[in-house]
């Protein structure tokens, strides 16, 4: 049995406020939120192929950046992170472990909000906190 959805959203929590404040405040325009797991439809929309989904393949995380947006709409047109908790579980049954993926997926998805790509985040891939 996992976590329940209110601790995972907790542990979430945790890793956005323990960034640097340096981060933080860069994130008025982001939206955070978690959900149970990606539908086929939105891993489909993701870029995955049938066989992928099939074989199981899914999503940590998804940055969604708001899309023709001014800079007068931005607050309430923000960019969205999602976290998705099925995924996360699955791969990561030990709780310690999964609090440190949690983390990374977290970072990893905030980066993106910072115009890195998921190429330029290889390096960070086996660093569980990337700030120190």
């Amino acid at each position: 049995m996992g976590m329940s959805m209110k601790k995972f959203a907790a542990v979430v929590r945790r890793a956005i406020d323990s960034l640097p404040d340096e981060i933080k405040e860069h994130l008025e325009n982001v939206v955070i939120d978690v959900e149970e797991e990606p539908s086929v439809e939105f891993l489909r929309d993701a870029g995955f192929t049938d066989e992928e989904i099939e074989a199981g393949d899914s999503l940590y995380g998804y940055f969604m950046p708001m899309e023709g947006v001014q800079a007068s709409e931005m607050l309430e047109n923000p960019n969205r992170i999602l976290i998705f908790r099925n995924p996360l579980e699955d791969d990561f049954p030990d709780s310690h472990e999964l609090q440190i993926e949690i983390r990374k997926t977290v970072v990893h998805e905030i980066a993106h909000h910072f115009g890195w790509s998921d190429r330029d985040l290889e390096r960070f891939d086996d660093n569980p906190d990337p700030f120190g």
